[in-house]
């Protein structure tokens, strides 16, 4: 039975009894899962195997299985591939404005950290090459890249560079951060950028080097920036769901824009 569990662990506690009723065993554990996460454990902490859950609460594992199911869909618990579950880390919260990976993390007190994956000078596909005004067959600068904060992967980007503005780019110091690069070096300050964010979910080579399950949420940020009217990068970014999020400042006041709906109206 529940309450004569002998499992020690941090996570686990006293075993509540779970009933039978009208409210679910999964719901009712879900509820003290929940519980214990947010005010018992620091973000990263260890959860226990489905197994133990299931003996120490006296339930299936399927009932286990789908009360953590929900914390992770809700972003308390996180899963990792090979790891088990862990307490979630509270989310980065990005503003949306032109700046490197590494001055957005440095601005939030982490230590960012950049290993390259790949690189090459090749013929881009079409639709990145009319986005950096390049001539059909013109080759461009490939980079792949993997981006850490504080020893956790956040991010994967691969990127496009457009040669006539970054000449020799590759043979540069790749794994700092690239628009100090540019700036520094090329003289390069990107100032003008149309980005496009969508939800999808984790290829397995990315979620490999995310350390997420394949299909886990992400978000993919395309961003096409300029430097005084040329284009300079076609960037493709895939940040893990779990560890970040966006904010957008949203104002009405546009040209053009109609008057406010009355109060009460739908969106």
């Amino acid at each position: 039975m529940a309450g004569e569990s002998n499992i020690e662990d941090p996570f686990l506690g006293p075993a509540a009894r779970l009933v039978e009723g009208p409210t679910p065993k999964h719901a009712q554990l879900r509820e003290i899962l929940r519980r214990l996460a947010e005010e018992h454990l620091p973000p990263g902490s260890p959860v226990p195997s489905e197994r133990d859950l299931a003996t120490h609460y006296g339930v299936s594992r399927l009932t286990v299985r789908e009360a953590v199911g929900q914390l992770v869909t809700e972003g308390l618990l996180s899963r990792v591939r090979g790891k088990g579950t862990f307490t979630a880390r509270p989310r980065v919260e990005a503003q949306l404005h032109l700046a490197s990976f590494t001055e957005d993390m440095r601005r939030r007190g982490m230590e960012p950290a950049t290993e390259v994956l790949d690189y090459a000078e090749v013929v881009p596909p079409e639709n990145t090459a009319a986005a950096l005004g390049l001539r059909p067959h013109e080759p461009a600068y490939w980079l792949f890249r993997l981006r850490t904060a504080n020893g956790t992967p956040m991010a994967v980007e691969r990127g496009w560079y457009n040669p006539r503005e970054v000449p020799g780019l590759l043979q540069q110091n790749l794994s700092r951060s690239l628009y100090g690069l540019l700036a520094e070096t090329y003289r390069v300050q990107l100032d003008h950028g149309r980005q496009t964010v969508l939800a999808d979910g984790a290829d397995p080579a990315t979620a490999r080097l995310l350390g997420v399950r394949p299909g886990s949420p992400v978000l993919v940020f395309r961003r096409v920036s300029t430097c005084g009217g040329r284009p300079v990068e076609d960037m493709t970014s895939w940040y893990r769901g779990d560890l970040y999020q966006v904010t957008m400042q949203l104002d009405r006041n546009l040209p053009g824009s109609g008057s406010h709906p009355d109060p009460g109206g739908t969106r």
